[in-house]
């Protein structure tokens, strides 16, 4: 981006980490050090040649450190990049009191939905048994409808086409509504209650499901307005 011209540190600051999709790649990253492919799912809508730019860019401020390691080339922050987590997470704290959206068409995305729940769901409900679960996002186009997570020994992989398992829950739900759900702004007994959210299959993972997949980080700030 243009640079504003001023010492200020606050504009150094901005210049580096103002331009667009590099809060979102720092952001990725708090989470743990990650392949590019990685990266790429959760920010699904970022080219791979403006994701390679910006952590070359990242990479050059000593921000974001680059290792080839026997699981191929995955970047992670340095010093000071962990230095920003805590502004990462109060900008998320902010945004989720103060800028909280009306999720419109433009918002919705299931590829970062099931992304974000996949790295956030408690496999200490699963045991040690495979255990297949299928989402169905019964509003959206077929390409991407349905969706498994497949937990295996504490790991949970995100499949967009059939694993060819046995599935052990089926939820059906509206994309809307389950973003709505893991931001907070709507409740699994709610939604189950209004019919916006059918789950079937195995007794015991159907009675948790609030508990073993939960919701964002965030979804207990409430907004502002």
């Amino acid at each position: 981006m243009q640079g504003y011209g001023q010492f200020c540190p606050v504009a150094k600051a901005t210049e580096l980490l103002g331009e667009r999709w590099t809060p979102l790649i720092v952001r990725e990253l708090l989470c743990d050090e990650q392949s590019f492919n990685s990266l790429r799912k959760g920010v699904p809508l970022m080219s791979p040649s403006l994701l390679s730019s910006r952590l070359k860019t990242l990479q050059a401020a000593g921000v974001v450190s680059r290792a080839k390691t026997d699981r191929g080339v995955v970047y992670s922050l340095t010093d000071a990049g962990e230095e920003l987590r805590p502004i990462i997470e109060t900008l998320g704290v902010w945004g989720q009191r103060w800028a909280r959206s009306d999720l419109g068409k433009q918002d919705l995305d299931p590829s970062l939905l099931m992304w974000d729940m996949h790295r956030n769901l408690d496999t200490s409900y699963f045991g040690d048994e495979r255990k297949v679960l299928r989402f169905e996002f019964v509003d959206y186009p077929a390409k991407m409808r349905l969706w498994w997570l497949v937990i295996t020994d504490g790991n949970v992989d995100i499949c967009l086409k059939d694993p060819g398992h046995e599935v052990d829950l089926m939820v059906q739900v509206g994309l809307k509504t389950m973003t709505q759900i893991w931001l907070g702004d709507q409740t699994y007994s709610n939604a189950r209650r209004e019919k916006l959210l059918r789950v079937s299959g195995d007794s015991a993972l159907k009675k948790s499901i609030g508990s073993w997949l939960g919701c964002s980080t965030l979804a207990e700030i409430k907004s502002a307005r």
